[in-house]
């Protein structure tokens, strides 16, 4: 972290630790980190894409190994992550919201589905548990705690939920290739990982038909 201060400005190291304090779950639960207009007035750049941009690079170089800056386009919000070791995770996630995240992950960042339906949730990791409703509805609570996934409007009664850029983010380049070598045996890179799912895609139109 000493590191920091040699690539950012004073004004520069004071926003990141505006966008630290902001993102944690337990200050802003359902809001977290700072919208790019207040990011931006922190560092007196408003409308400078360049600048913005250069910002969040320059910080990730300096902090790629403790955190990790992202910018939700759809939210419009800058948010820090922090990067923690699989065990300090199992205490913040349960296997079963594990499984639910990397299945929403599967659907919504490999197959391209803009949303994943609860009754998918329900067919795909619940049915053969009692009370599988209710059980699955609890391990999604914690996700949305920690603003990794959030209810989407259908036009439907069916109830639906998203991913958002930090769901999108939370699992390393690492874990994702650990998930497919485990299943293939083979030492794969994030983009085989994702041309391999794509190749095999089965909710493409015209297969099965």
């Amino acid at each position: 972290m000493q590191s920091i201060r040699g690539i950012l400005t004073q004004e520069e190291e004071l926003t990141f630790m505006n966008i630290l304090f902001s993102s944690s779950a337990s200050i802003r639960s359902g809001n977290f980190g700072l919208s790019r207009k207040e990011v931006e007035k922190q560092l007196n750049i408003s409308g400078n894409d360049e600048r913005f941009f250069s910002f969040i690079t320059r910080v990730n170089q300096a902090i790629s190994r403790y955190f990790q800056l992202i910018y939700d386009e759809k939210r419009d919000q800058v948010v820090a992550l922090m990067r923690v070791p699989a065990y300090s995770a199992r205490n913040t996630l349960s296997k079963e919201s594990l499984a639910i995240l990397l299945y929403m992950f599967y659907q919504q960042e490999v197959l391209q589905h803009e949303f994943t339906l609860f009754d998918q949730l329900l067919d795909a990791l619940g049915h053969e548990t009692k009370k599988a409703n209710q059980r699955v509805l609890l391990n999604i609570d914690p996700l949305k705690k920690i603003g990794a996934i959030e209810d989407y409007e259908t036009n439907s009664s069916e109830r639906a939920f998203q991913l958002t850029a930090i769901g999108v983010h939370l699992f390393s380049d690492s874990f994702l290739r650990r998930t497919a070598e485990f299943s293939q045996s083979n030492q794969l890179n994030k983009e085989e990982v994702l041309k391999f799912f794509k190749r095999y895609n089965l909710y493409q139109k015209g297969v099965g038909e």
